[in-house]
């Protein structure tokens, strides 16, 4: 679901590898429209980023939300096209202390940056409590909310379940023509995924609920009864989803979750 007035400006991905953590070890910068265009999410400069942005006439710089991964290269692209730096409204402290640069200006749910005939923009908190999609016509740029392949990480202490799951039923709702994610390629199944990812995050919080059940009384016991697999290089990526879904089980009354000793017991 676009707006009817939005032109289809064209959405070109480049990847920049990046140090970290992250799927596919890069992540993907996107310029949208060629003049008057917004670069969205530069994690660093890059000599095909640069001939990308060279290509174009960059007047606006606005990112999905301000990981790391995300932001790297606002700073530099910012200060060599001039361009207006944006970011969520109430969210500037956070956006200047990871880019290391004041936005000159927000935007909240449904502002329409002037690129094109509009590009929206829409919440989707959950992966990050600052995290908003960017709408064309040409599909939606959903940064960390929906991957290709694999599961997105929603942990602790930035991770909301609750909110991811709305954030994956708003998506699946306005049903794009493509999602533009932050890592890895295009995805034109765009329901499909979003059930998919639904379903991959009820089933963790399913198998964290029976744990609870069971008997595990402690974030260390239900990790180690939730997962199946082996968790080297990324236990502690493991346990803080598990702090996440005992957090949201507790919002819901389905068990009693002490976060300060990290003790949990069922309903």
């Amino acid at each position: 679901m676009t707006s009817a007035r939005q032109r289809d400006a064209p959405v070109r991905r480049i990847s920049v590898p990046v140090d970290g953590r992250v799927p596919t070890g890069s992540t993907n910068a996107y310029l949208v429209g060629d003049d008057s265009a917004l670069l969205v999410d530069p994690p660093a400069r890059t000599d095909d980023l640069d001939v990308a942005v060279g290509d174009a006439t960059v007047d606006h710089i606005a990112v999905t939300h301000a990981h790391p991964d995300h932001v790297g290269g606002i700073e530099s692209y910012a200060a060599e096209t001039g361009a207006t730096v944006w970011c969520r409204r109430g969210r500037e402290d956070r956006f200047t202390r990871a880019a290391g640069i004041r936005p000159d200006r927000t935007f909240v749910e449904g502002s329409e940056l002037p690129v094109g005939d509009g590009v929206s923009v829409i919440d989707v908190p959950g992966h990050a409590p600052d995290h908003v999609a960017f709408e064309t016509a040409s599909g939606t740029l959903c940064g960390d909310i929906a991957v290709a392949e694999g599961s997105v990480a929603v942990a602790a202490p930035e991770g909301d379940v609750r909110a991811y799951l709305v954030a994956l039923r708003r998506l699946y709702a306005r049903n794009p023509s493509q999602l533009y994610p932050g890592h890895g390629p295009a995805i034109a199944d765009t329901r499909a995924t979003c059930e998919r990812l639904l379903r991959h995050r009820l089933d963790r919080e399913q198998r964290v609920l029976d744990a609870v059940r069971s008997g595990a009384a402690s974030v260390d016991a239900v990790l180690d009864a939730a997962y199946d697999a082996d968790l080297t290089g990324v236990r502690d990526l493991a346990r803080a989803t598990v702090v996440a879904h005992l957090d949201k089980l507790d919002v819901e009354n389905s068990v009693v979750f002490d976060r300060t000793a990290e003790t949990v017991e069922a309903r």
